[in-house]
């Protein structure tokens, strides 16, 4: 009788053990776990905050920039520099204003001579009127005289008496027509008198008015000579520093910046996060700068308009090629009042910054309403 053959092993069967399945489950649970952890700080968040990092500090920032043209003999200030409100900056060469101011007191000077010869040939030719005032009343006084022997002649010789001769009777009458003839002349002469009297005055008004006119020209060039010395019109710090001595300036070039102290914050919230905005409430600032530290804010104004609408090119939705875009609303930011001056000073105007409303601080005055 031969051996039997022993029969093959077999394998044990494949698939996960019971512990292996253990540990897919707990990972899976803790996914879901952390999945619905993160769903529901979303919808916490979105719900109860509003946020952006669209935001920027800004301040107040005076371009500092000459009102004449001129070359630059001095330059009192440095970059980063703290100045205050009339100290003096920059000097401009002086020589070109004081030439012109004196050529136009010079001239003003002439005038001024030319009134006074005006006002002494004024006082003449009225003086003169007035005399001859005074000869034309005494011609009067012989006109009437003259008349009166006239007319006594030409009753005495008539025909019934014949008490004159002709003679005299005609020096009478020529008398009295000659004392007509003179007061006539002495009127014209009288008028012309006048009108020399107010021509010599229509040119004393063309005097004054050329004066006056030089007078501006006088304020003006002590403007200009001032103009050549640029003072702080603020407090502040100096920034952007663009001139050395030597350089030639013209009007409206700026030559540097201030940045004055207080500082604030454009958040550019989206116009679907505006709904329960108000001014007043409080917001949580977050600097670049400073990082883990939280400022605490207010939010102080909303921008009458959006960004877009004070772009240089705004766009126009009117030709066709329209695409709806959320646009976004600037929204001004200001620190809190207790904020440590230490840590706004080392706040400048470009910093980028991070924006966080509770909403759940409601609106305030909305319950007074």
């Amino acid at each position: 009788m031969s051996e039997s053959t022993p029969a093959p092993a077999v394998p044990p069967a494949s698939g996960p053990t019971p512990k292996s399945a253990r540990k897919v489950k707990l990972i899976l649970l803790v996914l879901l776990l952390a999945a619905l952890v993160v769903a529901g700080r979303m919808w916490w968040r979105s719900t109860y905050f509003e946020e952006t990092n669209n935001a920027y500090v800004d301040g107040h920032i005076s371009a500092i920039a000459p009102r004449v043209d001129g070359v630059v003999t001095k330059v009192k200030v440095t970059d980063n520099q703290l100045v205050k409100a009339g100290d003096v900056l920059v000097e401009l060469d002086p020589a070109d204003f004081s030439v012109r101011a004196d050529k136009i007191n010079a001239q003003l000077q002439e005038v001024e001579g030319e009134l006074l010869k005006l006002d002494a040939q004024i006082e003449q030719g009225e003086a003169h009127a007035r005399a001859l005032d005074a000869q034309s009343a005494r011609n009067l006084a012989q006109i009437a005289r003259f008349k009166r022997d006239a007319e006594r002649q030409i009753a005495l010789n008539n025909k019934e008496i014949k008490a004159v001769t002709e003679t005299e009777l005609n020096a009478a009458v020529a008398a009295r027509d000659s004392a007509y003839a003179d007061e006539a002349a002495q009127k014209e002469e009288i008028k012309a008198a006048r009108a020399g009297v107010r021509a010599l005055q229509s040119g004393r008004e063309a005097l004054l008015a050329r004066r006056k006119a030089l007078e501006a020209e006088v304020r003006n060039a002590g403007l200009q000579l001032g103009y050549a010395t640029l003072k702080a019109p603020v407090d502040g710090r100096i920034g952007n520093k663009a001139v050395e001595v030597g350089s030639h300036v013209a009007v409206g070039q700026r030559l540097f910046v201030i940045i004055q102290d207080g500082v604030w914050i454009n958040a550019n919230f989206k116009e679907t996060q505006l709904r329960d905005l108000a001014p007043g409430q409080k917001v949580k600032v977050v600097l670049d700068s400073l990082p883990g530290q939280d400022i605490e804010g207010r939010v102080d104004s909303f921008s009458p308009a959006s960004g877009a609408k004070f772009a240089l090119l705004p766009p126009d939705n009117a030709t066709g090629n329209f695409t709806k875009i959320v646009q976004r609303v600037p929204v001004k930011v200001t620190f809190a009042p207790e904020t440590p001056k230490a840590l706004l000073d080392k706040v400048v105007p470009g910093m980028s910054a991070q924006i966080e409303i509770d909403l759940r601080q409601g609106q305030p005055g909305a319950n007074a309403r």
